[in-house]
């Protein structure tokens, strides 16, 4: 007759203390009751953590934005949780893969219709300078048609790549200034693509 086994169990006291991050408040002043700040701080805080991405995807950069979103690498921690598929919910434009020139005038127009501010990142090689496809169908990098914030490099990127991309994106949203979108600098990069 076989003895039976006897497993030791011990309980491991759980660490729940050890792997918090706390956000930093923004700069301002301090007492005791009271916290003031700009409100341009406040505004970037909120629009740093609360990107409504909307995926464009074309190829096989699109799979590796698939396995972003999965549970290993989880591009919800840093508040993109939900993903838009209508342009006019949606402030950031991931765009990943080959875009064609035939397509171009579509992305132009999804972009046009996504709530302002806005932000593009152009996600793959293919995304940011046409990639190994140098043909006469094949856009050479969507920055021929709207304005780019941050390009991922990678044939196709590693999901690290794209989580880095949107932190990116974060950070620029962070610091922006709330009149950046009304100064001439930016209505002339506006105007040099044709947007009013």
């Amino acid at each position: 007759m076989p003895r039976p086994v006897r497993f030791n169990v011990h309980p491991r006291e759980a660490d729940i203390h050890n792997n918090i991050a706390i956000a930093e408040m923004p700069a301002g002043l301090q007492g005791e009751g009271f916290f003031a700040t700009s409100l341009e701080k406040v505004v970037g805080l909120a629009r740093k953590n609360s990107i409504w991405p909307l995926p464009f995807a074309t190829s096989c950069c699109g799979i590796e934005f698939m396995a972003t979103m999965g549970s290993h690498y989880d591009l919800s921690r840093f508040g993109s949780e939900r993903m838009g598929f209508t342009p006019r919910q949606c402030d950031l434009i991931m765009v990943m893969g080959t875009i064609s020139k035939k397509m171009a005038p579509i992305l132009r127009q999804v972009y046009l219709q996504m709530a302002e501010p806005r932000w593009v990142l152009a996600v793959g090689a293919c995304a940011s300078s046409g990639g190994i496809f140098d043909t006469y169908s094949v856009l050479q990098g969507i920055d021929q048609v709207i304005p780019v914030d941050v390009y991922v490099p990678g044939c196709p990127p590693r999901p690290e790549a794209i989580l880095d991309g949107v932190l990116r994106i974060q950070d620029l949203v962070h610091n922006e200034s709330l009149r950046r979108r009304h100064s001439e600098h930016y209505k002339a990069l506006l105007n040099s693509y044709g947007i009013q």
